[in-house]
């Protein structure tokens, strides 16, 4: 947020004089009336409704645009050398040109931003009829006489009193809408003099910023430029000669693969007649070494008989 000295927050106190100026002859009219020095009827109520919305829209003028548009003029110097210093900043070189890409409302805007609230700035157009209106209502509700008498007399008097209260409470809203129009006016001014300001500084420094359809234009011939290399470097790396080189080098490894693997299905085939060889001759092997066992133990079989029967004959022969 800029600096100001005191020099300059006494010089803008004409912009707040300026804005307060009719609101506080109202009230004084409004005083002198109550002192018996207009023949108007004011109650105390009433006055000291409306001074109260006058301290209220006292603490809104700081944040009104004609009074903070003085902040931005006792500062121009200190923030065009800062706008100038940012734009260096934010330079950017395209195809030889050097601009920058900072814009002059965006930065006006960023270094003011805390000069006002823009919320108290917004709502104030329509705060105070609404403190108006509800000043009204409060002074007619204080102002209601008591219509509990029983004479006639008694009761056009309170009628008379409430009918007078009633006059009086309608300056508060009158007060209200009153300084409505005078905040909206003064706002708009300010604000027309702010954009004249930017305006000056965006046509003073518009050949030094980057417009924005320049940019877009530079992002789509950087991409097509992107586009056209990539496309290039394809060109140069699939070219025709690399895929006839490629196809035929794919067709010797393809044909080398094939004969190895024939020639392992070869051999696989051999070894495997060949085990089936040796498994068949195991086979017999083993069946005749069986067909020998058994003639084996057919033969002891019949040796034991036969010891068995010269046994029998030699014990029949000793009985002889």
């Amino acid at each position: 947020m800029p600096q100001f000295d005191k020099n300059d927050r006494t010089s803008c106190i004409s912009h707040s004089i300026a804005i307060l100026l009719v609101p506080f002859l109202f009230v004084l009219g409004l005083v002198l009336a109550y002192l018996g020095l207009f023949t108007l009827k004011v109650e105390i109520h009433t006055l000291g409704i409306v001074g109260f919305i006058f301290v209220v829209f006292a603490f809104f003028v700081k944040h009104n645009a004609n009074y903070s548009v003085c902040y931005m003029k006792n500062s121009f110097s200190k923030m065009e050398e800062d706008l100038q210093s940012a734009l260096r900043a934010n330079a950017l070189t395209i195809m030889g040109k050097t601009k920058s890409t900072l814009h002059v409302k965006d930065f006006i805007a960023e270094y003011y931003k805390d000069i006002r609230n823009d919320d108290f700035a917004r709502v104030a157009s329509s705060v105070f009829p609404m403190m108006g209106i509800l000043g009204t209502f409060i002074a007619i509700a204080l102002s209601m006489p008591d219509f509990s008498v029983q004479d006639l007399g008694s009761l056009d008097r309170e009628i008379s009193l409430l009918l007078s209260g009633i006059g009086t409470a309608f300056y508060a809203s009158i007060y209200g809408i009153m300084l409505s129009l005078i905040w909206t006016y003064f706002e708009k001014r300010g604000m027309a003099k702010v954009d004249n300001q930017i305006y000056d500084l965006e046509t003073l420094y518009g050949k030094r910023v980057w417009k924005h359809s320049e940019l877009i234009k530079h992002e789509h011939m950087q991409s097509e430029l992107k586009d056209q290399q990539i496309v290039q470097t394809l060109k140069e790396t699939f070219n025709m000669d690399f895929i006839k080189e490629l196809n035929e080098q794919y067709l010797k490894n393809f044909t080398t693969i094939i004969n190895d693997t024939t020639n392992s299905f070869t051999k696989l085939t051999v070894h495997m007649q060949e085990a089936s060889s040796e498994l068949r001759e195991t086979l017999e092997n083993v069946q005749t070494r069986k067909e020998s066992v058994i003639a084996v133990q057919a033969m002891e079989k019949n040796i034991a008989g036969f010891n068995e029967n010269a046994k029998k004959f030699t014990k029949v022969y000793a009985l002889l």
